[in-house]
């Protein structure tokens, strides 16, 4: 198992992690199975999806807080309860494939860290299973 650093600078951001699992990859020469993904924070969650237009992360960051806002009246009182329905809606692992020593992933297609509470430092777990 690797894991990973992650440092958030806002309180919600998505963070493009594909180049750093793509070096671990070629670097620990996986060639082919499943790469499995996962953060193990209550408010944060990983994604996959369009790398290419940084205005992707800004609408799904705009729509999880109509969807989920923060003034809601929750019950938990600590002040994040908006980002744990947040992570617990996108999750908080995925699978990639893994082919001849590449993430098997769409051409506009990029993995994500989902930050719903920070700023702060948060670890990414990956593990590989040959096959």
């Amino acid at each position: 198992m690797i894991e990973l650093s992650i440092s958030s600078k806002r309180r919600e951001e998505l963070i493009d992690i594909t180049s750093e699992i793509e070096k671990i990859v070629g670097k620990k020469g996986w060639n082919s199975g499943i790469l499995h993904i996962y953060t193990p924070h209550t408010t944060a969650a990983i994604t996959i999806n369009e790398n290419a237009d940084y205005t992707v992360k800004e609408d799904i960051i705009d729509f999880l807080s109509k969807l989920v806002p923060s003034s809601f009246p929750f019950k938990h009182l600590e002040g994040n309860s908006d980002a744990h329905l947040k992570s617990s809606i996108i999750g908080c692992s995925e699978n990639v494939i893994v082919e001849n020593g590449r993430l098997v992933l769409g051409t506009w297609q990029g993995v994500f860290f989902c930050e719903f509470d920070g700023p702060r430092r948060r670890k990414v777990y990956l593990k590989f299973i040959s096959s």
